[in-house]
């Protein structure tokens, strides 16, 4: 495997991928990237990929510009240096949220960023908590999708007193996964209803569940500015709930996100290092790795194994 196996890794968040080559077993290979004086992206692998099946690491958060177009020359020079398979490994996939045209004369930039990579050279797409599962129709390329559910309901075990746990989805768009994160906990659902002001500020308006006295669970698969957590959290605090934390795959938070959490009644928020995550500024943050959950994904791809069996292994963990 060591010699046919190559992984490198971009700029947007390199701890992530040395602990994936780790768990595979193999080092991390070295990649040249730099610019020139205008500002442009230049990329050199520093070993041999001809023939070899290359894993390229790059989420495409918090700088998704910079980030994607990195991954595209990237993934062009492994192309033009004869790589026999070229996988990008994307744990955060940026433009998720725009996946549908909900007003005239707008783009579906999820749908062009799928065309960018697929034009690039990319063969195969592995990503962690797709926005929307509609993604992967996309692309006409085969894309492993993995969840961080497993890892977050493993940590609420260990957390949280089995008969005392809520789940609340903070918007009806978070049922779904909600529902999924109170089946593997066994424990009950609630909904909040919202309603969107602006683009940094929500109102929650109702809450449909009991939460009484209960341990709640806030889940999402993406937060920006929190806006929608806190304004959850707020309203499962009003209807007696005993404490409120949140369970988050991806955080993009902005600065004024950050300041938002420290303000707010929740008291932790549960990630994983899809990203690199900035400064929490004292505020409680457990961080959950997807490294071993990726490199495993990563073994099963190179030896054309089902990467579906890892949801069994790891939704087995959560027993």
């Amino acid at each position: 495997m060591q010699n046919h196996i190559k992984i490198f890794s971009g700029n947007a968040n390199r701890p992530l991928a040395e602990k994936i080559a780790a768990r595979v077993g193999v080092p991390l290979s070295v990649a040249s990237i730099g610019r020139f004086p205008d500002g442009e992206i230049f990329v050199k692998y520093e070993e041999t990929v001809r023939g070899r099946d290359v894993f390229i690491v790059q989420p495409t958060g918090l700088s998704p510009n910079e980030h994607l177009m990195e991954l595209l020359i990237m993934v062009d020079a492994a192309r033009r240096a004869s790589a026999q398979r070229i996988t990008a490994v994307m744990p955060f996939f940026a433009y998720a949220r725009q996946d549908r045209k909900e007003r005239s004369r707008v783009p579906i930039s999820a749908k062009l960023v799928a065309n960018l990579l697929v034009a690039a050279g990319v063969d195969r797409v592995l990503t962690v908590d797709l926005h929307s599962h509609q993604i992967q129709g996309f692309f006409d390329i085969p894309v492993d999708h993995l969840y961080a559910a497993p890892l977050m309901v493993c940590y609420l075990r260990r957390k949280l007193p089995a008969e005392n746990r809520v789940v609340v989805a903070p918007d009806p768009g978070g049922l779904k996964m909600a529902y999924s994160y109170s089946q593997l906990l066994n424990a009950g659902l609630a909904l909040a209803g919202k309603h969107r002001k602006s683009a940094t500020e929500v109102e929650a308006l109702e809450l449909v569940g009991d939460v009484a006295g209960k341990d709640c669970i806030l889940t999402d698969d993406i937060t920006t500015t929190a806006g929608t957590l806190c304004a959850a959290a707020n309203l499962a605090l009003e209807h007696g709930a005993k404490s409120v934390r949140a369970a988050v795959s991806h955080c993009l938070l902005t600065d004024m996100g950050i300041q938002r959490l420290k303000e707010s009644r929740l008291e932790e928020l549960i990630t994983t290092d899809s990203l690199l995550l900035k400064d929490w500024n004292g505020f409680p943050v457990t961080v959950l790795s997807v490294a071993d959950m990726l490199g495993d994904a990563i073994k099963r791809i190179h030896g054309d194994e089902p990467v579906s069996s890892l949801f069994e292994i790891y939704q087995g963990r959560t027993q």
